[in-house]
């Protein structure tokens, strides 16, 4: 069997249906979520880039570097991000396709709804609305957030909105919110989640823990906490759930590495590190942009976009008194103007997330090779849908509404301080 019947082969079987409705006649090999996962699982000790596509040029970049790769990636943005990038929920599979059918990309690529928050009861009603237009619009992989809300609401809202979420798709669930090393996610928490989910037929692909990462720009204290990390997938291990690694922006390659070899993570979210990048900051080897003796940014010379552009972003952020990590609010107001740039300062800007994400793949995250090991698991499996990776353990009467009340009040568990930690 020759390669093109192959792909052509996995277009038809390997794309979901509300990928093969929006684009028929594409050859960009969008897949669920499932199919991420399960191709790191297969290599082992293996995690990709879930690549935040806060602009046009980091979708590129991380695009061309994973086909470089031969990796599978995940493309994903944030419903935070959504109100200051041009990229939201709505438009990301647009993007993502064409990019993919233009450069010829033909590795296994996820879209993913990072962090949909959910913060109140008025919230869910909503996601019961926006849910379903998402997925209607080409998403393929989810990740609920409903961290923000005391244990057993967390579990309850993720019960509750399961049913607005196609079986096939990649899932997420997210315990103990990214606040760095404040309220840090405990093997009971942890537990709790997953057990109720399981209870309930639902086997989440990953989990998102607040294991001591901060989003943004991490340049101090301990970051992500590789033990903690490791002893709470040892706990999940009988239901078959892989970890998200959040925050990974700043953290060292030894760090990543550790993460990648020592617990079962299997997808690194990347966001600043991946802007900054694009717009040709100076970073140090893990993606940390550097600042000067005034804490402002350092452009480096012939990367990234023009120096008259910068001096342009730079005097609109003085101005809107945007400074350090809210430099993320520039991206909206700023896309046409760096897509206005000519063709060869775009170049250098996604050739720098390209560089910047290959050497991720493949000299820290192990995920090398991945994108044909996810054809092969679409091609024997026959179909877009994998399937989970768990089995049902818990028993459903022991998870009722009431008994996770209860059970909520009985966790061992830190919150850490009240605030804003979205980005």
């Amino acid at each position: 069997m020759g390669m093109n019947t192959d792909f052509e082969k996995l277009i038809t079987i390997g794309r979901p249906p509300n990928i093969t409705r929006l684009f028929p006649h594409s050859q960009a090999l969008i897949v669920s979520g499932k199919v991420i996962d399960q191709a790191m699982v297969a290599k082992g000790k293996a995690m990709t880039i879930a690549a935040n596509g806060r602009n046009s040029f980091v979708i590129r970049g991380a695009l061309q570097a994973a086909q470089r790769a031969d990796a599978v990636l995940l493309i994903e943005i944030a419903k935070s991000e959504s109100t200051y990038c041009p990229v939201n929920f709505f438009n990301i599979a647009l993007y993502v396709d064409s990019v993919c059918n233009e450069l010829g990309i033909t590795i296994p690529v996820a879209i993913h709804a990072d962090h949909y928050g959910i913060k109140s009861k008025e919230d869910i009603s909503y996601a019961k609305m926006e849910i379903p237009s998402m997925f209607g619009a080409g998403i393929t992989s989810i990740a609920v957030d409903a961290s923000h809300m005391e244990d057993d609401k967390n579990l309850l809202a993720n019960i509750e909105l399961n049913e607005f979420i196609p079986g096939w798709a990649g899932l997420e669930t997210e315990v103990g919110e990214i606040k760095g090393n404040q309220g840090l996610s405990t093997v009971d928490d942890a537990s709790f989640l997953i057990k109720g989910l399981n209870a309930h037929g639902i086997f989440a692909d990953w989990i998102a823990l607040n294991n001591g990462s901060s989003h943004g720009l991490e340049a101090s204290g301990q970051g992500i906490q590789v033990e903690l990390t490791s002893e709470i997938h040892k706990a999940l291990e009988p239901y078959c759930v892989s970890g998200a690694q959040h925050g990974t922006s700043g953290n060292n390659s030894d760090k990543l590495r550790a993460i990648t070899g020592t617990t079962n993570t299997t997808k690194a979210n990347v966001a600043t590190a991946l802007q900054m990048v694009s717009w040709g900051l100076e970073v140090n080897d893990y993606g940390n942009a550097l600042q000067d003796a005034n804490g402002d940014f350092i452009k480096a010379e012939g990367q990234g976009m023009s120096g008259e552009m910068w001096e342009r972003m730079t005097a609109y952020a003085d101005e809107h008194s945007i400074k350090g990590g809210n430099y993320k609010k520039l991206n909206l107001p700023f896309e046409i103007h760096l897509c206005a740039q000519d063709e060869k300062i775009r170049g250098r800007m996604v050739k720098g997330v390209e560089e910047f994400v290959y050497n991720m793949l493949v000299n820290v995250f192990n995920a090398e090779g991945t994108a044909t090991l996810a054809k092969e698991a679409i091609l024997k499996a026959g179909s877009y849908d994998l399937g989970p990776k768990g089995r049902k353990i818990e028993d459903v009467t022991d998870w009722t509404r009431e008994k996770i009340i209860a059970r909520a009040k009985t966790l061992d568990v830190d919150k850490g301080p009240d605030g804003d930690f979205d980005d």
